[in-house]
């Protein structure tokens, strides 16, 4: 099981440089950098535009980005430009309370449309999953049970396009199964979750995270050689989102530790985690 506290680990490299995006909430932006350069998790380096941020990843001058609370569209919109990219593809880590992390996408709103995307989705997913020391187990949902097949024209679409993903993904070598509707039994089983699409994506995300206050890490995009790593304007700290680049810029193994968030908690973050409380902070505080 992955935790957070495996994470902020293998993040500690003081030498990585890691940029940030700063917009509106600039105090916010700069408290998680100095907390996260005390806490070794890199050298973070301030954006305020996000087509410095990704042209500096682009160029090496950061080792590694993450978006902070600069705007959604410019970011995605300066790394298809800079990148070459015909879309940005994300995979969100989240963690409920008592439970270790798992990575759930689509989580754009535009994102997981058709049966191709969403096999894309799972095959990258998989392989960063890999890439973290984890075995990936990949649980496809749709909008409802097979029962339900002949209810409505969209849920039948949904489950149809569900069951091919899943016979695509084990053509492809994946461990994958069909999970239907039921979320609560696919992360029983499962650390990838694909959802119908970015709209149902992106209210799974949007409930447990801001409504619940489980934590998001942030989403890494997975169809980029570069790290970069998107987040919600929402979050309370953007630390564990720069340990996050930072752990996965550095390569450094992601091994086994107990589970909870960061093993010391975050000085001056009270809506982070620290052991034994939330994982994501007190609810409301987004």
């Amino acid at each position: 099981m992955l935790t957070p506290e495996m994470i902020f680990r293998a993040a500690k490299d003081q030498t990585l440089r890691i940029g940030i995006g700063c917009g509106e909430n600039k105090e916010r932006v700069e408290d998680s950098a100095r907390i996260a350069s005390g806490c070794g998790y890199g050298m973070p380096v301030l954006f305020d535009n996000a087509a410095d941020l990704v042209r500096a990843l682009k160029d090496g001058s950061i080792d590694a980005a993450v978006r902070g609370d600069l705007d959604a569209k410019d970011a995605l919109a300066a790394l298809k430009q800079e990148f070459g990219l015909p879309k940005v593809m994300r995979l969100v880590l989240l963690q409920m309370r008592g439970s270790g992390i798992f990575f759930m996408a689509p989580v754009g709103v535009d994102e997981g449309w058709t049966v191709a995307e969403k096999l894309e989705l799972a095959l990258y997913g998989a392989r960063l999953v890999a890439r973290m020391g984890q075995e990936p187990k990949v649980g496809v949902l749709s909008g409802g049970r097979s029962d339900d097949l002949g209810r409505h024209e969209a849920v039948d679409r949904s489950i149809r396009d569900g069951s091919e993903v899943v016979r695509l993904g084990k053509q492809a070598g994946l461990d994958i199964e069909d999970c239907q509707i039921l979320i609560e039994e696919a992360l029983k089983t499962c650390n990838i979750l694909i959802a119908p699409d970015g709209i149902s994506g992106n209210l799974i995300f949007r409930t447990l995270h801001l409504v619940d206050g489980g934590r998001s890490m942030g989403a890494p995009v997975i169809n980029l050689q570069k790290v970069f790593i998107d987040t919600s304007r929402s979050k309370a700290s953007y630390v564990d989102s720069i340990a996050l680049a930072s752990a996965l810029a550095g390569g450094k193994p992601i091994r086994a530790g107990r589970p909870g968030g960061h093993p010391a908690g975050h000085p001056g973050s009270p809506t982070e985690a620290s052991p034994g409380g939330h994982p994501g902070g007190h609810p409301g505080k987004h």
